[in-house]
């Protein structure tokens, strides 16, 4: 299974930041939206940094309560791995692990297209076997 198959179904919708939201205001959409992570864009639309849960909390810890006024450029992850619509859920999970991150922006010629969770890749990939084995199943009943 592709990219594009998980976010035809899930949706293209990202929540993007800019470099100057507070954390504050950043932790305030990921609770009330109920996501983990948050794109970090310029002003040209281009993916310049992802903050997450993890990030906001080595913040905290860092810095005390004076984290929650920093500016987002100062907690995001400034390297961003992405993927293509064109990714398989193998390369995505194989990206992921190795990163140990759970969020991942699609990008299709320098644009932010989407953004993919680990539990995107879980709930599909599980639909995945779940189909093979009822395929199996079928199969081995007709013999």
């Amino acid at each position: 299974m592709i990219i594009e198959q998980i976010l035809k179904s899930k949706g293209r919708s990202v929540m993007t930041a800019r470099h100057n939201d507070s954390i504050h205001e950043i932790a305030s959409r990921l609770s009330h939206r109920k996501i983990g992570a948050i794109v970090i864009v310029g002003d040209n639309g281009k993916v310049d940094g992802i903050i997450s849960e993890r990030d906001i909390i080595r913040l905290v810890a860092e810095h005390g309560a004076q984290a929650l006024a920093m500016p987002a450029s100062e907690g995001m992850t400034r390297n961003v791995v992405s993927c293509s619509s064109a990714s398989t859920i193998d390369e995505i999970m194989e990206m992921m692990t190795n990163g140990r991150f759970r969020h991942l922006p699609v990008i299709e010629d320098g644009a932010l297209v989407g953004i993919i969770s680990i539990g995107d890749v879980v709930k599909h990939h599980t639909a995945e076997v779940e189909l093979e084995v009822t395929a199996m199943r079928g199969y081995l009943a007709t013999g």
